[in-house]
């Protein structure tokens, strides 16, 4: 069948009538990367069908959580038993403490865990646990690191290894922006440096232990380890951000795959199971301030909603039945990078390829990726001929050279083959862009 977008295109200009920007979030869009998103009708196991009749191999997973791949019958088996018995009821369920159970076993430091409906709200309550706990005000990012689009954190960094937050969009006051400090990530130097010069004020310091928000890029030997050590020393707390990798580096998360112990995590993704779900969680003295065991205040209406809960409670037990479930999606996200770096190759491209778990990621640039501005001198515009030319052969990568992929239990070998065929095809035609320039 012919790649077409036409019925796409119709529905894109119809949706800007009604939508910002046609799209109820931004990278959707596709402004990024140019052209037309498609618009999906239905998915199923590791493909995707659009409105036009096109059929996609599909590496977003909806951001992440499809680690068992889209429709998967036992997930949608239990969702329909529970809709059955209603959608919400704004009251206690046993559904809350199963999965609450589940999170706590499968993650050791959370003692005590606090569900919501998106990763945002997980990190925006979590902050304010983290300044009451510590009675503190000043709290720690990392350029590139993405924690959703609350005010406290939507900051980027400017020039030099630590910088004041400066508002990365309009509308966040820089009252709020200046008690955000940003540092380059895997920059031990200059954390230290900051620490030495400002750790009685700062109440923590969030990470994603690996970042997926400015592509897939993993911490150095040492340097979770090293940023552990100072939190500890000066009295911070210790956030890890695992929205996005938790579940996904390992079961228990990055802190499991780099033996490191946080104070607070937070959670979302995998543990909905395709359902908008969040979630927060850590010691129990700091979690007990939460209302209405304590006096920091935080609530949801819909939150640990029962299908959300039964959706991430189906998906954990699904994932935790096979023993080597971690071992198998692993090792097909390896031979996918494999396959697809030797491609890169045959046309002489030294191109960046990182792995965490089921997470991926290539960066179109011939030097070390460690940071959000080694991240920044990749070739966006290669990048966007690979992920077109992709696209059309019936490959649905991220539209952005900064978002990480994501491997599913769903995603069979002839998947595989498949996208390194087509990965062939595609990187001759970045061979002849590049050659044009």
């Amino acid at each position: 069948m012919t790649f077409k977008l036409d019925k796409a295109a119709q529905a894109f200009a119809e949706a800007k009538r009604y939508i910002p920007g046609g799209v109820n979030s931004p990278v959707r869009s596709f402004r990024g990367v140019g052209g037309t998103p498609p618009f999906i009708a239905r998915a199923n196991g590791s493909h995707i069908f659009d409105i036009d009749g096109n059929e996609y191999i599909d590496y977003v997973g909806s951001w992440g959580p499809m680690i068992l791949g889209h429709a998967h019958p036992e997930v949608m088996a239990e969702l329909r038993n529970a809709m059955e018995r209603g959608t919400s009821y704004g009251a206690p369920t046993l559904l809350e403490t199963e999965l609450a159970r589940m999170v706590t076993q499968a993650i050791p430091s959370i003692q005590l865990v606090r569900f919501v409906n998106s990763g945002t709200e997980a990190t925006m309550s979590v902050l304010r646990l983290a300044r009451a706990y510590t009675k503190r005000n000043k709290i720690v990012k990392f350029a590139g690191c993405y924690h959703g689009h609350h005010d406290s954190l939507l900051v980027k960094a400017g020039s030099g290894a630590t910088t004041l937050g400066v508002p990365d969009s309009p509308g966040v006051p820089e009252s709020i922006a200046t008690n955000t400090i940003t540092v380059e990530y895997n920059d031990v130097d200059g954390l230290t440096k900051l620490f030495e010069q400002q750790g009685q004020e700062i109440a923590a310091v969030i990470i994603e232990p690996v970042p997926g928000n400015m592509g897939l890029v993993l911490p150095q030997p040492g340097y979770l380890d090293k940023v552990r050590a100072l939190t500890e020393t000066y009295g911070a707390l210790l956030i890890f951000d695992e929205v996005m990798s938790g579940f996904r580096v390992a079961y228990g998360g990055a802190q499991e795959a780099y033996n490191i112990t946080p104070d607070l995590t937070c959670l979302g993704k995998v543990i909905g199971g395709g359902l908008p779900v969040g979630a927060y969680g850590g010691r129990r003295d700091i979690m007990e301030l939460i209302a209405p065991a304590g006096p920091v205040y935080q609530a949801g209406t819909l939150s640990g909603n029962p299908l959300a809960m039964t959706a991430g409670i189906a998906t954990l037990q699904l994932v935790t039945q096979d023993a080597d479930f971690y071992e198998k999606i692993t090792a097909k996200t390896t031979a996918l990078c494999d396959g697809i770096q030797a491609k890169a190759k045959e046309f002489g491209f030294n191109y960046q390829f990182h792995q965490a778990g089921s997470m991926f990621g290539m960066f179109f640039s011939d030097k070390p990726v460690y940071d959000y501005e080694s991240a920044k001198l990749s070739n966006a515009a290669a990048f966007n001929v690979y992920f077109h030319a992709m696209l059309e052969q019936g490959i649905y990568l991220a539209p952005s050279q900064f978002e990480a992929g994501f491997m599913s239990a769903a995603h069979t070998q002839e998947d595989i083959n498949a996208t390194i065929y087509a990965s062939g095809k595609a990187f001759k035609k970045v061979a002849e862009y590049l050659a044009k320039k």
